[in-house]
């Protein structure tokens, strides 16, 4: 029976509690980080080893021929022919092609937030926790640089369900606002902030994130040397910016801002997984 799971979770989850230095993170949030055995746009498959590896190998082969030939010149049947499947059993893992990109966005923000938690563990400082969990990013995306530049124009595309703002996104955006709420939480800024503003922090958190990728995937510079000289510069001022809203003098404009983020930016994104 086909069935369009999620990946990495299937909802988010914004408020509630968090970690404490090297607590471990709540069980939702937990569960919206780990991969299950089962990819969007494609069948429900058995929990063995040998599915896990020919799904592994077509996404593999996929990735590869992306950046070879480009996203719209690859067709399913030559990623079938290049992985030494049938196309059928191509099409029974990944009912379209979208879905392979779907299934890289799950795999690599799953090795992100992994690694990502791994650097920050024993780290408190919130503009510390937030460096290094989007220099973490750019380690993680490093393979994939030139092939980010050959799907960019589809996932631009507002109606695209590559977009990382759309439904069929949920679960990787799920699992990387969940890390952004530990990155939070598990920091001595979190007690001191206005319970509302903490809330909404770990989805702005995520859309600067999305404008990192956006200046990295242009970037041409060695080992993208300009993005990662942007996050060193611009992480301390944007947690500078988050530290001075617990001041009464800035509850005005704190209470604007959330009134901002909430009618005109949360809307834009996808909360729901495609069922």
């Amino acid at each position: 029976m086909d069935d369009l799971a999620a990946t990495n979770g299937t909802s988010t989850t914004n408020g509630g509690g968090g970690t404490e230095g090297g607590a471990e993170p709540d069980a939702a949030r937990t569960a919206a980080a780990a991969p299950t055995a089962e990819t969007r746009g494609s069948r429900a498959q058995p929990k063995t080893d040998k599915s896990e590896q020919t799904r592994a190998l077509i996404l593999e082969t996929a990735m590869r021929l992306f950046q070879e030939r480009g996203y719209e010149k690859t067709t399913m049947r030559a990623i079938a022919a290049e992985a030494g499947i049938s196309v059928g059993n191509a099409y029974y893992y990944f009912s379209a092609k979208e879905f392979l990109i779907q299934g890289f966005y799950d795999r690599m923000t799953y090795d992100h937030a992994t690694d990502a938690r791994r650097r920050m563990a024993g780290t408190r400082d919130f503009s510390e926790r937030l460096q290094i969990a989007l220099e973490s990013w750019l380690d993680t995306a490093a393979p994939y640089h030139e092939f980010a530049a050959q799907f960019f124009r589809t996932a631009a595309d507002p109606t695209s369900s590559l977009s990382p703002f759309s439904n069929e996104s949920h679960p990787a955006r799920a699992t990387a606002v969940a890390l952004f709420h530990e990155v939070l939480q598990g920091s001595d800024l979190a007690p001191k902030l206005d319970a509302e503003l903490v809330e909404l922090l770990p989805d702005v958190l995520w859309l600067h994130l999305m404008v990192v990728v956006l200046y990295w995937v242009f970037d041409r510079t060695e080992d993208t040397g300009r993005t990662r000289e942007f996050v060193r510069r611009s992480t301390p001022m944007a947690a500078r910016v988050i530290n001075l809203s617990r001041y009464r003098v800035f509850r005005p404009i704190v209470r604007d801002a959330k009134g901002l983020i909430q009618d005109f930016i949360l809307p834009t994104i996808g909360k729901t997984a495609v069922k």
